[in-house]
């Protein structure tokens, strides 16, 4: 029961974040392109900060949860969702990192263009969290099974 219950919680989590990450891609970021370039990066910078804390707690909850399915069970399965779900905090600090920095050092009314650029090249990153997270999903899924 205690194993079954570790399993679902780092599936329901694991959705979660999925569910989270798809809907910045398919509606909130297509919406903030359609800003002007100051309210742009007004609306980006508290919807990133805010975005952060929940999406990166739930990645560790779900990849903590799936490791702990993998030591009460012994089921390899589980470590493919824990890895997607955890890979997505190397992802973030090594990769998309850069852009998040130079956009949350950049004033409104600064670099127009480029920020207009910059936080596009942000959605195209985002994008690849949004299928680490459904991937994790998928595997959890197949574990559960």
């Amino acid at each position: 029961m205690a194993v079954l219950l570790v399993g679902q919680l780092a599936l329901v989590t694991a959705a979660l974040f999925a569910g989270a990450a798809i809907y910045i891609n398919v509606a909130e970021q297509p919406v903030r392109l359609r800003l002007e370039a100051d309210a742009l990066l007004k609306e980006w910078k508290p919807s990133y900060a805010n975005g952060l804390k929940m999406q990166a707690s739930l990645a560790v909850i779900s990849g903590v949860l799936g490791v702990l399915a993998i030591y009460l069970t012994g089921d390899w399965r589980w470590l493919a969702g824990a890895v997607l779900i955890l890979v997505n905090w190397p992802f973030t600090l090594l990769v998309m990192a850069p852009t998040n920095k130079r956009l949350q050092a950049m004033e409104p009314q600064d670099g127009r263009a480029e920020a207009r650029k910059l936080i596009r090249k942000w959605g195209r990153l985002h994008a690849v969290r949004s299928v680490l997270g459904a991937a994790a999903v998928v595997a959890y899924l197949w574990a559960l099974n």
